[in-house]
């Protein structure tokens, strides 16, 4: 399936992407990848080395005549989000990814493409590889775990790069200059639970939703998609509420940056009320059409029998969790009041899952103020523990602070302006990328991020602009040769 993406252009680019996207590279597993990486620093003869968390940086002298000027150092990273349709046969660890182009589009058969941030890996690979293209002086930094954790950037120890500009190569829209970005916190509650006996005259059902849009916890955030984790729960509030309900099992959600796009169910129910319980349903089924036709226009709710027999969960902590995730804040918490249509903080209630007698629920909370990313946190914390699950933080990373007035914007704003005869939006958002991170420890380094288009990111319908591919890339080597002379130092 790749042999099309090699064929497009810029080549050099896309043969790099089909290698990179040919080795499993699952966050926390990117052990292949980094040695991909390894052998292909020393095939090319390039200084390459990897620190003790698993960062590989590669080193690359100037073209001739570029010796003198600022070291860039160019960064992404390794890892990508996991996630396929429930009907998608494909194991992430075992397997490369199958990429389609389709008109302007490459894409993946069922699962994530991993472009977000593999072409920007791609990219780089590609000028440290290239005989032909003048550039400064290059520092390559890939990053490990930037999706579940930021692990690669927060271990980075000062003193291992010389660059004073970095180039972030892991923003989605090719008309925006980032310049600064939300942090994060990790928040997991687990527990345990008393079962009871599986109820005699009485009817198993599975509810299943599908269809969602899911994507970009950060970046899509704002834009109203159904999380499956919080719908399930609304109609299984709506049913026991009812019915009395017996609940066995919830299943929704994965990854914590990654929206929820399927939930999944499992529920006694008196085997008098089966007429009422699909009558209720088709209620609650056209409520949630109705209400999320312009987000979510596939949505779908799925009702069938399982065969088997499953044990439900005690009637007291069927209620406490029920209402602790009903309260759980989900979606924006608050716009900047500073900035413009920009999310200043959120949460994304990322993963429910409650079987057999445990049960853990997974959150992402985001802020580009940190004070305020914390309160949520204690919010969420306390829904919890109000229900006596024990709650942990992790992860946590600081937002990137914008430096509007870095002569590497300036530069790059102008010429872009140049190039396309547009003004380009230079921008903070309300993802999580590494510069904020990074430039603790070199706060003296400028940093912008950009990229191409890439459409549903940390989701099955993630996919790249090819022609946006094209424009990224010719914006970068007009920027490489704009790079101004490094200051010379008097002793």
């Amino acid at each position: 399936m790749s042999d099309a993406v090699r064929q497009l252009q810029p080549q050099a680019l896309w043969n790099h992407f089909a290698d990179l996207n040919a080795v499993p590279r699952p966050s926390k597993k990117e052990e292949r990848v980094i040695q991909f990486m390894l052998d292909f620093g020393k095939s090319l003869g390039l200084d390459t080395l990897k620190d003790h968390i698993g960062n590989v940086i590669i080193k690359k002298p100037a073209t001739a005549g570029m010796e003198n000027k600022q070291t860039v150092v160019l960064q992404s990273h390794l890892d990508m989000v996991h996630q396929k349709n429930a009907d998608t046969k494909f194991e992430f660890e075992k397997e490369g990814i199958k990429m389609l182009v389709e008109s302007d589009w490459v894409r993946a058969d069922g699962t994530t493409l991993g472009a977000d941030n593999g072409i920007g890996v791609a990219t780089i690979m590609a000028l440290l590889s290239s005989k032909d293209i003048a550039h400064p002086p290059l520092e390559a930094l890939f990053t490990i775990d930037e999706e579940t954790g930021m692990t690669g950037a927060l271990e980075l120890k000062g003193g291992m790069l010389n660059g004073s500009i970095m180039l972030n190569l892991d923003t989605e829209e090719d008309t925006e200059l980032t310049i600064g970005c939300a942090g994060g916190i990790d928040l997991t509650a687990t527990g345990e639970y008393v079962q009871k006996d599986t109820p005699e005259n009485a009817l198993l059902y599975k509810l299943s939703i599908t269809g969602l849009n899911g994507g970009h916890s950060g970046m899509d955030i704002h834009l109203g998609r159904g999380n499956a984790n919080k719908l399930m729960n609304r109609i299984l509030f709506e049913l026991n509420k009812q019915f009395k309900i017996e609940i066995c099992s919830i299943d929704g959600g994965g990854l914590r940056n990654a929206i929820p796009r399927e939930s999944f169910a499992t529920f006694y129910i008196a085997n008098n009320k089966e007429q009422e319980l699909e009558t209720k349903l088709s209620e609650l089924r056209n409520i949630l059409i109705a209400e999320y036709k312009s987000t979510d226009g596939a949505f779908n709710l799925g009702v069938e029998k399982p065969m088997d027999k499953e044990t439900p969960m005690d009637a007291n902590f069927q209620e406490q969790i029920l209402r602790s995730i009903y309260a759980c804040p989900n979606g924006i918490y608050r716009m900047s009041p500073d900035v413009e249509d920009l999310v200043q903080t959120s949460n994304n209630l990322a993963r429910v899952l409650i079987k057999e007698g445990k049960y853990e629920i997974l959150c992402l909370t985001r802020s580009s103020v940190d004070t305020e990313k914390f309160d949520l946190a204690n919010a969420i914390r306390s829904t919890f523990e109000l229900i006596g699950a024990s709650v942990s933080s992790s992860g946590s990373y600081p937002g990137w602070e914008p430096k509007p007035d870095a002569a590497i914007i300036k530069l790059m704003r102008d010429l872009y302006k140049e190039k396309f005869n547009s003004e380009p939006h230079v921008n903070a958002c309300h993802a999580g990328l590494e510069c904020g991170i990074l430039g603790t420890n070199y706060p003296k380094m400028d940093m912008i991020s950009f990229g191409p288009n890439i459409r549903g990111a940390h989701s099955p319908d993630e996919k790249v602009q090819i022609s946006s591919v094209q424009k990224f890339w010719g914006y970068l080597l007009d920027t490489l040769k704009r790079i101004p002379e490094a200051e010379v130092q008097n002793n």
